[in-house]
């Protein structure tokens, strides 16, 4: 059984930051993209950012320049560190990895989501 669990969320001003965190656990034998999603109210999911087991990173048009996606291989956790938030940043943000398990398989997993809310 793996596991992906994000913390870090809450209430923030507008221009604060925050740091999100994705925690796997369980049989893992290797973690390969790891991704930061969002859903506000009423709208469909949106990618924000992916990173490779690599290191190369890649971002939605929205948050560029603005949040920055990290790992810790060794900890089998990824980051999103969110900066100069804006009250349409505000939403459930989930991560995602595609995990290889102790099995050999690969399977792609979701965490349960972290509320960010940035007020004005």
């Amino acid at each position: 059984q793996v596991q992906l669990v994000e913390s870090g969320g809450g209430l923030v001003q507008a221009g604060g930051s925050l740091r999100l965190s994705c925690a796997a656990s369980g049989s893992i034998l290797s973690i390969n993209g790891m991704d930061w999603y969002r859903q506000a109210p009423g709208k469909e999911r949106e990618l924000v950012a992916t990173i490779t087991s690599g290191g190369n990173t890649n971002y939605g048009d929205s948050v560029k320049g603005r949040f920055t996606i990290s790992r810790d291989n060794t900890r089998n956790t990824g980051y999103l560190q969110l900066s100069s938030l804006k009250p349409e940043d505000t939403a459930v943000y989930y991560c995602s990895a595609e995990v290889q398990h102790g099995s050999g398989r690969v399977y792609r997993h979701w965490g349960q989501g972290t509320q960010v809310t940035g007020s004005s």
